[in-house]
């Protein structure tokens, strides 16, 4: 039996089924909208909230992973292994992309290829999708060129 809130974050992600996600400072507030508004993702984002506003790296990476969200990254620093280790993740999604605009575009490619493939819904339903951490003790170092071919993602 895990804290509280482990407790509480595995039964939200069970319940839920749009993407969590754990959005650090670097995020850009439009981007943050565009995610939610368009599409449709739990987005817990570190700026609206005092006491994580300026909490360091390493606090913001064991946050997502107690909340059971896959935490998004403008930060390179994420992809550290020694420092972010994959296997106490609930998933790093780094994003590369040089304006809003286009990281928008590849956040929509990511929802499609990564947090929604086609056919998840029904796969969830029979039990042979996990839950939706598709990260889960995983990274994804993703920039415009990231196509969801095998062998992208870091194994953990």
């Amino acid at each position: 039996m895990g804290s509280l809130s482990s407790e509480l974050a595995t039964l939200a992600e069970r319940r839920s089924e749009q993407p969590r996600v754990y959005a650090d400072a670097n995020i850009p507030a439009g981007v943050i909208d565009f995610m939610r508004a368009r599409l449709k993702w739990d987005v817990l984002f570190v700026m609206e909230h005092d006491e994580l506003r300026r909490a360091p790296d390493i606090e913001h990476f064991r946050r997502a992973r107690d909340m059971r969200r896959t935490l998004i990254s403008l930060d390179h620093d994420y992809l550290d292994d020694r420092r972010y280790p994959p296997a106490e993740t609930a998933g790093v999604l780094v994003v590369r992309a040089p304006d809003e605009r286009l990281l928008t575009r590849l956040l929509s490619r990511l929802d499609r290829g990564l947090f929604r493939p086609r056919g998840s819904r029904a796969a969830r339903a029979r039990g042979t999708v996990a839950s939706g951490l598709p990260l889960d003790g995983r990274k994804l170092d993703a920039n415009l060129d990231w196509t969801d071919a095998p062998g992208i993602v870091t194994p953990g």
